[in-house]
């Protein structure tokens, strides 16, 4: 095996290790966040806990923000490294007869996504950082359900994050097989990890989106 190939292998494995990070950490957004719609005390309890533990935030939230960042450094390396491999485009594509659109377009859902996490990171990362470390307030165990329904009264914000969470399901649709394939999963889990990447790729992003219009309507 050469080299190059090698190398190639070994980021495509790093890629989709740092996805499975990903998305193991977006599912437990979502069961934090889903709490919001039934018990405002049992959302507060659980962000007030996540918010001021050590741990979450000094260890677990730089890793998380470090992966971000190198899943998606890396998806842009293995593009340009794919199209400089092939070198000119194919005389005769065919378009899904290749590969799907979402397959063919991963970096366009994740730049979305990435747009995304800098309207998430404004909405929610900065005014926590700004009452904590800028502002030092004291500290509210109640605060946390209050200012989340309020980044949901703008029809537009909540239009904005549904649609992102769209552009998610499309990536999520690919990524989470594509991930297990990676990691040498071609055998005979390769269909029921198909299954579940479709009841995680589409559940997921449409329970988010459920949380955004609930707290809209409900507000």
């Amino acid at each position: 095996m050469s080299v190059a190939l090698s190398s190639t292998i070994l980021r495509k494995v790093a890629m989709a290790l740092s996805g499975l990070f990903l998305m193991v950490f977006l599912l437990q957004h979502f069961v934090i966040n889903i709490t919001s719609v039934f018990s405002e005390t049992t959302f507060n309890q659980i962000s007030h806990f996540m918010g001021t533990n050590p741990l979450v935030q000094f260890l677990l939230q730089p890793i998380l923000i470090g992966g971000v960042i190198f899943h998606f450094v890396m998806g842009f390396v293995l593009d340009w490294q794919n199209k400089r491999a092939r070198g000119t485009k194919y005389a005769m594509y065919k378009g899904n007869a290749n590969a799907s659109w979402v397959s063919r377009n991963m970096l366009v859902s994740g730049a979305t996504i990435l747009a995304f996490l800098g309207l998430h990171f404004y909405d929610f990362w900065v005014p926590e950082i700004n009452y904590k470390y800028i502002e030092v307030l004291p500290e509210d165990p109640n605060r946390y359900y209050e200012e989340l329904v309020h980044k949901f009264d703008d029809l537009i914000r909540v239009i904005l994050y549904v649609v992102s969470f769209f552009f998610l399901s499309l990536h999520l649709s690919h990524g989470f097989s594509s991930a297990f394939q990676s990691m040498g999963f071609n055998n005979k889990y390769t269909s029921f990890v198909k299954t579940l990447g479709k009841i995680y790729a589409i559940g997921v992003p449409a329970g988010f989106a459920f949380i955004a219009f609930f707290h809209f309507l409900n507000h």
